[in-house]
């Protein structure tokens, strides 16, 4: 797969650089416009090298050779901009007779979701031009500049002659929506740039914190990950601005102005919808407009409101901008509100009750069967999971920061002891002294789920672990069940239903590591915290890309060899690559968490 976006627009291209199955197409605004794209290219050329210098768009070089020499040579460049994509040719005559060359564009407008494959689609065509009217009155279209002329481009090329030709590709939508983001060279400027093994996954990673960010009225909010999830996503979006403080203080802005600006306001079970919650997820596709579906602002989620807290506090510490904790003061005070009413029968935990429509687990380990129990039984709703609680912890923390900065002490004081009450709460009921480690989760029942996972490690990076059961937290976390080598596994090997290459039942997430390393440096764990560093690392350098994958399988490292790769993981993902920038600044004692 190779991914291109700038902004709204992305494609997703084939080795070849073109797009004919699968997953493959031209999206904007969550709906693939193209389906197929393919260039007929004179007889013979072969592909000689495809690079991406920047996530923005593709360098090719192709070639036709006569015994061992070439004859015809073609450097191809496509370039993504909002709205568009623009496709230029070069070709040079090598030999020292005349050529004339034709170029063929095979396009198919499909216009689907990108919630559902739904096949052919109503659409007017007039040549290479598509135009689709979707159940809401929306009209996209997508428009070729220049048209391609019937039987394709020609050039005549003189014996070493050479010769051009270019056309744009206009994905037309009236859904866009005003903003703009910084360019390459201001957004990398900003950052350290690495030296050493760090150089290049350092560089990569911020190219794609760059081309996954989204424009929006409130500032720059970087998408989830190519191809699947191109939109705001509070969890994703909130993790990343926090990795990459103090250096990406514009993103984190814009992210904490994104939110606040669509905090949720109402009761409305549809999209779990609660006032002063956080949202999950916004998407803008027909399904979602036309609420088929429920993601048009989609709430459902647990830990985005605690992470909301945690990011605006950490922005005020590591850039100090108090004009910004005044500016989403009444935001703030109702995400704090919100967590005292997350906790749904008044025993001191956050809980989850999933409506129906959406998502049925909504912490971050969000598949179907993530929260079991040590005999596989999946557990009942409403859960408590462990870490939103360490979240839920540090958020309070945050929020009594916010009100002594401002002066206002008494209540910065009842939520200190709020948090120190939370504290005891999770040591009392989510402590499993003979696992040595934190319960999953606990059930509809208050059954702790006693199996060892991963999200132990966040309950670290958010404080919320007590010194005194660190070491044998620690060793747990470094057990051959949980430490891969390459990271730790989302769920114990020993586990009934530990698979190493299922999504959240034992393989291995970089992000999810990054955060253990955090929280390791926090408490002061060098030693450990440079292993996890040096694991992370290790498995950016043994990707082609240099990029931290979504995720991969959960196998045991073994020496000489990459990791087993899971077949559908996103590359690239904004908190994998956020996590590079923040294990660089963990290594360099930059950050403390």
């Amino acid at each position: 797969m190779v991914p291109l976006k700038e902004d709204d627009t992305y494609l997703v291209l084939n080795e070849e650089g073109f797009a004919e199955e699968g997953a493959e197409g031209f999206y904007r605004h969550d709906t693939r416009f193209l389906s197929r794209y393919r260039l007929l290219l004179p007889q013979g050329l072969v592909l000689l090298e495809s690079r991406s210098p920047r996530p923005d768009h593709l360098v090719q070089d192709w070639a036709r050779f006569r015994g061992p020499e070439g004859e015809l040579y073609l450097r191809r460049l496509l370039r993504v901009h909002r709205g568009k994509v623009e496709e230029r040719l070069s070709f040079l005559n090598l030999s020292p007779e005349p050529e004339e060359v034709r170029v063929e564009v095979q396009a198919q407008g499909e216009f689907s979701d990108l919630f559902q494959a739904r096949g052919w689609h109503p659409r007017v065509g007039n040549g290479m031009g598509f135009l689709y009217r979707a159940a809401d009155g929306v009209e996209q279209r997508v428009v070729f500049v220049p048209e391609p002329p019937e039987g394709g481009f020609r050039l005549y090329l003189p014996p070493r002659g050479i010769g051009e030709v270019g056309w744009e590709v206009r994905l037309e939508s009236p859904l866009e929506a005003p903003g703009s983001l910084p360019g390459y060279e201001e957004f990398l400027e900003a950052f350290p740039q690495g030296e050493g093994s760090w150089e290049g996954p350092l560089r990569q990673a911020l190219l794609d914190l760059r081309a996954l960010l989204l424009s929006t009225p409130q500032g720059p909010v970087p998408a989830a990950g190519i191809p699947w999830f191109v939109a705001p996503f509070g969890r994703d979006s909130l993790i990343t601005a926090f990795m990459i403080l103090p250096w990406g203080k514009g993103v984190a802005q814009g992210v904490l102005r994104y939110l606040a600006a669509r905090q949720g306001a109402v009761f409305d079970p549809w999209r779990e919808e609660e006032p002063g919650k956080i949202l999950h997820e916004v998407r803008i596709g027909e399904l979602s407009r036309t609420h088929q579906v429920p993601f048009f602002r989609y709430y459902g989620t647990v830990d985005a409101t605690p992470l909301f807290l945690i990011l605006l506090g950490r922005y005020l510490d590591l850039v100090g901008d108090l004009a910004l904790i005044r500016e989403l003061r009444p935001q703030w005070e109702a995400a704090l509100a919100w967590l005292d009413q997350a906790d749904l029968d008044g025993d001191g935990l956050l809980e989850f009750q999933p409506s129906g429509t959406g998502l049925a687990i909504q912490a971050w380990k969000d598949s179907h069967d993530s929260m079991s129990h040590r005999d596989g039984r999946l557990a009942e709703p409403p859960l408590a999971v462990s870490e939103v609680q360490g979240y839920a912890y540090a958020a309070y923390l945050e929020g009594a920061k916010l009100y002594q900065v401002l002066g206002e002490k008494d209540k910065a004081k009842r939520l200190l002891e709020r948090a120190e009450g939370l504290f005891r709460i999770i040591q009392e009921k989510l402590w499993l002294p003979e696992l040595s480690t934190y319960a999953l989760a606990l059930d509809r029942y208050k059954e702790p789920l006693k199996v060892k996972a991963s999200n132990a490690g966040h309950l670290l990076w958010a404080g919320a672990v007590p010194r005194e059961v660190l070491p044998e937290l620690l060793e747990t976390l470094f057990s051959e069940e949980l430490w891969s080598g390459w990271g730790i596994r989302t769920l114990g090997a020993r586990e009934v239903r530990y698979n190493p290459l299922s999504y959240h039942n034992g393989s291995v997430w970089p992000h999810d590591t990054a955060l253990l390393a955090g929280g390791l440096f926090r408490y002061g764990f060098r030693e450990e915290g440079q292993k996890v560093v040096k694991a992370l690392l290790d498995l950016a350098l043994s990707q082609p890309d240099m990029r931290l994958p979504e995720l991969v399988g959960g196998f045991p490292r073994e020496e000489g060899l990459p990791p087993v790769p899971y077949p559908v993981a996103c590359r690239p993902q904004a908190w994998d690559a956020a996590a590079v920038v923040y294990l660089y600044a963990l290594e360099r004692g930059w950050r403390e968490w």
